[in-house]
């Protein structure tokens, strides 16, 4: 965590202005600019909400991940090069500013307000993530205290380093990641809960099977998921921070590797021994009401002695903190470029003034935290909240020249208000749909129908 500041400080001292805050220069490597989107969209949220599945459904669980595997060279062929060769494309610092040059200025405004809310949500799903994970680690910490620590400390290196801080960091985090899952975790939970043999023994035959799942579940993955990788702010700002197009489309494919398969099986495979542990007695709190996605906290912490309990907590700390930085920059974003920028430029082209913003967002996101208790259900709420209001008109402007600034100001505020409601009033829908899917097919055919009423008429003449 020192050492994340110390990052923050180093480029701290070397802003020019909001270029280098918000899209890191414009210069960066393929390397760098893939790491650092694995480390955001996989993350805290996903870390122990995929140990969260892997302790409930098994190697099943690591099919949320694939959707992130298709999205991300989906957008890699069919968003990226739309993107790059814009004539503008050097001009944006956020998404909304593209939904500006298609529909106008007022549809950049209204994509501006949803996607900082949606990331305010994200950045909260993930605090959350490391207070639980802190509050399991260190039993006298309480998740209201190890939320302040963590939120405080990513919220401080974040409002200092602004995007370039938050990419090298996110490779820095990721490798820790990377080495303390594969290297530590895996093969010391492996052993101790006593190999291949017990673990068949102490499940079902389902939860060792990539089939223990429903084509409903994988679909609401599908839509939620995929999707984001086309309006997700924080894959958008990495764009812009490419050198080129080559760059991107390069970092976008192993962004795609790194989620599936390799940190698809690792999270579920450890929430998997978190199952055979608590079966076998070696760590009665789970039989006593706690939730799914305290089950790995509480594996390692039975588990590893202090040394490598240590080191892994540090990997697990250093994903949480490499998604919830990255969202804390894009809802800042939002706020600064698309919401303040048209109504006051010159207070908005302050480095100053971004790092305000960013604090207040940041201070907000831990208390939105404070109040939530899921960590996944947060997360894909925000997901799904941010999918059903941008990416119907996303997709009409990138591959459609129907429809202008009504039509998607239309679907936007019908997808996304439709989704909030069903999620807000737990209202079911048939077959276990996502509600997500609603507010994209609401966004839809509310699109489709304001561009009709658009469209000029045929005149003829006798």
């Amino acid at each position: 965590m020192l050492l994340m500041l110390g990052v923050g400080l180093y480029f701290h001292r070397r802003h020019q202005g909001n270029d280098d805050y918000y899209v890191g220069g414009r210069n960066m490597n393929s390397l760098h600019i893939g790491l650092s989107v694995v480390a955001t969209d996989v993350g805290g949220g996903f870390s122990i909400g995929l140990g969260g599945l892997g302790f409930v459904m098994g190697l099943s669980g690591s099919w949320m991940l694939f959707t992130g595997l298709i999205g991300a060279w989906l957008s890699a062929v069919l968003l990226i090069p739309r993107i790059c060769r814009h004539p503008k494309f050097r001009e944006w610092l956020t998404l909304p500013q593209w939904f500006g040059a298609r529909f106008g200025p007022k549809a950049a405004l209204v994509a501006g307000l949803i996607s900082a809310i949606g990331y305010t949500g994200f950045t909260s799903s993930q605090l959350l993530a490391g207070a639980k994970l802190a509050s399991a680690g260190f039993p006298d910490f309480s998740i209201q205290q190890a939320l302040w620590l963590m939120g405080g400390i990513a919220v401080v290196y974040t409002v200092m380093g602004g995007l370039k801080a938050v990419i090298y960091t996110d490779t820095i985090q990721w490798i820790i990641l990377l080495l303390g899952l594969g290297g530590i975790g895996l093969p010391i939970a492996w052993q101790a809960v006593g190999g291949w043999e017990v673990i068949e023994q102490s499940l079902p035959a389902n939860m060792l099977s990539l089939q223990n799942i429903t084509a409903v579940q994988i679909f609401n993955w599908a839509i939620t998921i995929i999707p984001i990788w086309f309006v997700g702010m924080t894959l958008f700002q990495r764009i812009l921070a490419c050198k080129d197009e080559r760059t991107a489309r390069r970092a976008w494919y192993l962004a795609g590797l790194f989620e599936w398969p390799i940190m698809a099986f690792m999270g579920v495979g450890l929430g998997l021994l978190a199952r055979v542990a608590a079966e076998n007695g070696m760590f009665e709190a789970l039989h006593t009401g706690v939730d799914p996605e305290q089950g790995l906290p509480l594996l390692l912490v039975n588990l590893l002695p202090a040394g490598l309990l240590g080191l892994l907590l540090s990997a697990y700390f250093s994903a949480i903190l490499s998604t919830a930085d990255s969202c804390l920059m894009a809802a800042s974003g939002n706020v600064i470029t698309d919401l303040i920028q048209p109504f006051r430029p010159q207070w908005a082209n302050k480095v100053r003034s971004s790092q305000m913003v960013t604090l207040l967002i940041g201070v907000l996101a831990i208390g939105l935290a404070w109040k939530s208790t899921q960590v996944l259900e947060l997360m894909l709420s925000a997901y799904a909240f941010l999918v059903s209001g941008l990416l119907v008109p996303m997709l009409f402007g990138l591959f459609s020249k129907r429809g202008g600034q009504a039509a998607a100001i239309g679907a936007m505020l019908s997808g996304g208000s439709t989704t909030l409601l069903l999620q807000t009033l737990n209202i079911p829908l048939p077959g276990g749909i996502d509600p997500n899917m609603a507010g994209i097919s609401i966004a839809f055919f509310t699109y489709l129908f304001i561009a009709g009423i658009g469209r000029p008429k045929n005149i003829t003449h006798a």
